[in-house]
């Protein structure tokens, strides 16, 4: 079982012992120490909480905006919400920051608090490392009787969100209505399905809901990867759909389904939307290191300039910031849009896909057909405590050091413009992540699992 501290937040397995799980205790401990910051750098005192639909969200919420308010701040609960509508939240009630409670893309035992500033961000990694420091020295004191906290129950800001997203220049609501597009969406029984299908409502889509109930109880590993689709797929094509959507479970990636039920591909959620947004505004375009080099391709083809940032959605925010991009994201199915908001947000993928996708006037596999096709392999090797990561990778450096390398994250080597292979330290599991791409299955394989035995073979 595993707990993982990081700049962006706490990490854990549910249960068991305190400082080797997520438990009541680190819980409190992380809460405090995230008020104590916000304390010291902001005279705000509120602080937006929401959560995932996981099963452990109740008792996470409860200790987390009990502590908040013996800190001394008020506390506006969205209840269940989604990642993107919490930090657009925290905005609107300009509040100090804000806490979501999910573990994203992990199994059902896991849970998460990911912190955010002022601003619906996630924090920087300076503040991210004090509130580490902070927790693990419990250098904190609460608030006497008349300085607690209020509580604030306020489960609007999804509708809200939604109408944000439908006065959009870019998503064109006219021609999603005229399609009629018929449309399964998979949410993993999380709020996914207390939000993609109210958004496609108002588009004039029909939904088809798959594990729409937000229960908790994943009806399969909430990872959007194809191996775990199958039954969206299979869906889509005994309903005649158009396409179909699938979130994580707290709604910040997006992935599509074809109407044959074929993959498009999670790293073209972001290619195709930017190749819509590139048509209207030129401008520059992020993802991080591990994401395809298909974003790169479009965006030439459209004269402008593609930027890559590390690894992590504080990384990518802070590069499309300083390059006025106007669309980013990771590979991984995350769409930053910034004229909505600087975070990952599966809901306006969806509204943008869908606009793109109408003035086209394709169907999703003949869209998909048109981008350039790369292959991309993602696997991954489990660390022992005992193993000097950066000893590690730093062996794999020597080893392709005749070739191309980006060591910003880990490193990243390129046999040629559209071959790579990407090998870095998760930030929210014990694991190194190996991606590669090439222009086949075939070869991209190949290199992953060179260097995966390599890194097995230095690591023993």
């Amino acid at each position: 079982m595993t707990l993982i501290k990081s700049i962006s937040g706490i990490r854990g397995t549910i249960g068991n012992k305190p400082g080797e799980n997520l438990t009541p205790l680190d819980i409190v401990k992380f809460t405090s120490a995230y008020a104590t910051c916000l304390k010291q750098s902001s005279d705000k005192r509120k602080i937006v909480v929401g959560r995932d639909a996981r099963e452990s969200g109740t008792m996470v919420a409860h200790l987390v905006t009990g502590t908040l308010i013996g800190a001394g701040f008020d506390v506006v609960n969205l209840g269940l919400s989604t990642t993107p509508t919490v930090e657009m939240a925290v905005v609107w009630e300009q509040a100090a920051g804000g806490i979501i409670l999910t573990a994203s893309h992990n199994p059902r035992e896991w849970n998460a608090l990911k912190l955010l500033n002022e601003y619906g961000e996630f924090i920087s990694a300076e503040l991210g490392q004090k509130v580490i420091d902070l927790a693990d020295s419990e250098d904190f004191s609460f608030a006497e009787i008349d300085d607690i906290g209020g509580y604030t129950y306020d489960a609007g800001y999804i509708e809200q969100h939604i109408e944000a997203i439908l006065a959009l220049e870019r998503v064109d609501v006219d021609a999603i209505k005229a399609k009629k597009f018929k449309i399964v969406v998979d949410a993993v029984n999380s709020t996914g399905g207390i939000s993609i299908p109210v958004l496609l409502d108002q588009l004039g889509c029909e939904v088809i809901p798959l594990f729409c109930e937000p229960n908790g109880r994943f009806p399969h590993n909430p990872e959007p990867l194809p191996k775990h689709l199958t039954a969206l797929s299979e869906k889509i094509v005994e309903t005649k759909a158009d396409l179909g959507f699938v979130c994580d479970p707290d709604v910040d990636r997006l992935a599509i389904v074809c109407e044959d039920g074929s993959m498009f591909g999670e790293e073209y959620t972001l290619v195709a939307i930017a190749d819509y947004i590139l048509k209207h505004n030129k401008g520059a375009t992020v993802s991080n290191l591990s994401s395809s080099v298909a974003l790169k391709k479009i965006t030439e083809q459209h004269g402008c300039t593609y930027y890559p940032a590390k690894v992590g959605e504080v990384n990518v925010v802070a590069k499309m910031k300083a390059q006025n991009a106007v669309i980013g994201g990771e590979g991984n199915g995350g769409i930053i849009y910034p004229e909505l908001h600087y975070g990952r947000d599966a809901l306006v993928g969806v509204a943008l896909f869908l606009t793109h996708l109408a003035h086209e006037n394709k169907s999703c596999k003949t869209l998909r057909q048109s981008y350039p096709d790369f292959k991309m392999v993602k696997d991954k090797i489990q660390l022992t405590p005992e193993v000097n990561l950066e000893v590690l990778l730093e062996s794999m450096s020597s080893k392709y050091a005749d070739k191309e390398q980006v060591k910003i994250d880990g490193v990243k080597v390129f046999f040629n413009e559209t071959e790579w292979v990407h090998m870095r330290k998760s930030n929210t599991e014990p694991i190194i992540r190996i991606y590669a791409e090439s222009e086949t299955e075939e070869q991209a394989l190949k290199l992953v699992n060179a260097v995966k035995n390599d890194l097995m073979a230095v690591s023993q």
